[in-house]
């Protein structure tokens, strides 16, 4: 990438004016005692008063009051210098309570005291995500859902009630408005090198936040409110997400690929190399704060070469978007050509080291996984909202981060640096970048979610049941008319399946049990199904097999549980007459009902391997197959009902598996799914 080495900064020359000089173009010493009272409290109205408006509109001069503000900040700065640790923590700790993250503010006093560049700013994005999380937490005391937009929240009215709207317009200056020093902004997504934020403005803002504290302090003692916080969000299934392989040895290469790699901006490269630090350091979301917004400097390098706009490498003016991930990750640019980004994250890396690394493919999967699905981890928002708890944020994300950040690295270097030993030692995590899939993606959930329906259904066989020989044979169960319908018709819809599924996993002479297995649904949700840019139909299909797995799953939980206690019951010898009738219709039912379950369950997953088919259908033949798809939901949510402890009604279950084994016979008969249009 020739620009490269021509990129001095990613702030453009009105945004670097603001945050870098503005600031410094008032000489005055201001006092401390201006803004400052004996007992240490914010003097607000002393504050507000910098604070400049145009004569037109009354609204924020951003540029006088930032000028304004500038020997403000540098006392400020100069005032928390001169203090202890102790005096800071006896005068101002319990000012920043409100925040729920008073360890937070006290390191960030800590940072301010011996100034490294980097330090600061990571001490300032983590101020900024914890005092918007704060103000979040202040606006439900008066309003139901908090603005996700930090300037939203900033605006809304309910802040200015109970801070007053000249305080607000004070943070405006800071934080929030495109307008302002936007320091928040300009920092997550990675414009501001170390050296472009002054300390002065960290400074400031904690002085600002533990001011806030005394004006809540007032406001809850006056209306006897009380401040509640939203819980944190907690990751699930971590074990899921520790995939890439790191040590020691990989993590020393990945200081000196930082160096020498293509996809780092030399301004940028103490902030890679202080994260890869953290992570050593087990300081985990530290490491992460820091990596992801070079992670999406380093992408919109990457954007702006391939798709030939250096321009969109700086940050936009306050009247434009600046290009931030979603638009980076989107499939087409806003003239509607081809995002080329997406295509060269996906070319081979490093060819020409094959024999070592394999032919190794660099995912767009693991991007959309982490930063945009709804069901994924969606690290950056969450980190930077505040929605994470920073002292225990989980190990398992951050190596994921990490290790995504250190294949990039490798993706975009020189392959003449690497020596034979190097390469042995990067190889097995090129290897799990080329292997990655989505897990995140509706597809990849609904696979997750019919593996987890299938060894449900699988522990069946092993609940427990009375004997065989006390079970008398009940009107309209095993052993008449109907229940050889229903296993008949079970098969030949089988039959009809087979020439979809591998043959391997067949047998024509007993095509239920050899069908519905474990196996092979295990094999078929390994197939490779593609995810990014989905269609709205693949979506709206996908959507509703969901659903029908999760009430398939409902249901199978519900048998479970319902077995185990009646047989207690039965054994007890607490049932009465018709309790232990209904038991016993309830263990022949569940006979026929196991294999129904399956049975919708391979029909799901074969819909899935050829979802993208439904792109072929006709608007009048989608919405028909649609219809199909929600009659399958509609029987699986009635049998929900149906098997509940409340209702136990397990002839009408029968009942509905007749009608639906019919209505799914004449669509496999008319060849109307997707799987009939995928060959």
């Amino acid at each position: 990438m020739a620009l490269l080495d021509s990129v001095t900064t990613c702030l453009s020359q009105p945004v670097h004016y603001v945050i870098c000089k503005l600031g410094f173009e008032k000489k005055d010493t201001y006092d401390i005692n201006n803004i400052l009272s004996g007992n240490g409290e914010v003097c607000w109205q002393a504050v507000t008063e910098h604070v400049c408006y145009l004569e037109s509109d009354e609204s924020v001069d951003y540029i006088k009051s930032i000028r304004l503000f500038g020997p403000v900040c540098e006392s400020v700065n100069l005032y928390f210098k001169s203090l202890t640790k102790e005096q800071f923590v006896i005068q101002y700790a319990s000012w920043f309570h409100w925040t729920n993250c008073t360890e937070v503010f006290l390191e960030v006093f800590d940072v301010l005291q011996y100034t490294p560049a980097t330090e600061v700013a990571l001490g300032l994005m983590k101020l900024t995500s914890c005092l918007e999380r704060a103000l979040g937490d202040v606006y439900l005391l008066k309003g139901n859902d908090c603005p996700f937009l930090l300037r939203d929240l900033l605006a809304s009215e309910q802040l200015a009630d109970v801070f007053g709207q000249a305080v607000m317009n004070v943070l405006k200056v800071f934080i929030g408005s495109p307008h302002g020093l936007n320091l928040r902004n300009v920092l997550w997504h990675g414009f501001a090198s170390p050296q472009e934020i002054p300390a002065k403005y960290c400074a400031m803002l904690l002085f600002l936040t533990a001011g806030l504290g005394q004006l809540l302090q007032t406001y809850l003692l006056q209306t006897k409110c009380v401040l509640v916080h939203r819980p944190y969000v907690i990751f699930f299934s971590l074990e899921e997400l520790d995939a890439f392989p790191l040590n020691n040895e990989i993590l020393s290469i990945a200081e000196e690929l930082v160096k020498q790699s293509s996809f780092v901006l030399k301004t940028m490269i103490p902030f890679w190399i202080t994260g890869l630090t953290a992570f050593k350091q087990s300081r985990y979301a530290d490491s992460v704060i820091l990596l992801l917004p070079q992670l999406e400097v380093g992408l919109r390098l990457l954007f702006t070469t391939t798709n030939k706009c250096p321009n969109r490498l700086l940050t936009a003016e306050s009247s434009s978007l600046y290009t931030t991930f979603d638009e980076m990750l989107a499939k087409h640019l806003d003239n509607e050509e081809v995002n080329q980004l997406p295509i060269v994250l996906e070319e081979p890396a490093m060819a020409s080291l094959e024999n070592f690394l394999g032919w190794c493919m660099f995912p767009q999967d693991f991007l959309w996984d982490f930063l945009n699905h709804q069901e994924g981890p969606r690290i950056r928002d969450r980190l930077s909202h505040g929605e994470i708890n920073l002292e225990t944020f989980p190990r398992e994300v951050a190596n994921q981060i990490v290790g995504f950040a250190i294949t990039i690295l490798c993706r975009f270097s020189d392959e003449d640096m690497f020596s034979f030993k190097e390469h042995m030692v990067i190889k097995p995590l090129m290897n799990c970048a080329s292997c990655y899939r989505s897990q995140f993606h509706p597809i990849s959930r609904l696979k997750k979610q019919v593996l987890e329906c299938t060894k449900s259904i699988h522990l069946w066989p092993e609940l427990p049941a009375v004997p065989e020989e006390q079970v008398q044979m009940i009107k309209g169960l095993e052993g008449n008319a109907e229940a050889n319908t229903l296993i008949l018709m079970i098969s030949e819809i089988i039959s009809q399946l087979q020439p979809y599924v591998p043959q391997n996993c067949c047998s024509s002479d007993d095509p239920i049990n050899s069908v519905l297995t474990e196996r092979l649904l295990m094999e078929l949700c390994d197939t490779r199904i593609c995810t990014p840019y989905s269609p709205r139909p693949v979506l709206e299909v996908v959507v509703v097999l969901r659903k029908i797995s999760t009430q398939c799953h409902q249901v199978s939980q519900q048998v479970i549980a319902g077995a185990g206690l009646r047989y207690t019951q039965w054994v007890n010898k607490t049932l009465r007459s018709r309790q232990r009738h209904n038991y016993l219709r309830m263990l022949n039912s569940i006979k026929l009902l196991s294999p129904v379950l399956q049975l919708i369950l391979l029909l799901i997953t074969l819909e899935l391997v050829s979802v993208h088919s439904v792109c072929k259908k006709n608007p009048f033949d989608y919405q028909q197959y649609l219809k199909f798809l929600k009659s399958v939901l509609q029987y699986t949510e009635n049998l929900v009902t149906y098997t509940s402890p409340e209702k136990n009604k397990w002839d009408e279950t029968m009942e509905l598996t007749n009608k639906i084994l019919i209505k799914i016979r004449k669509i496999s008969d008319r060849k109307l799914m997707l799987m009939h249009l995928a060959t």
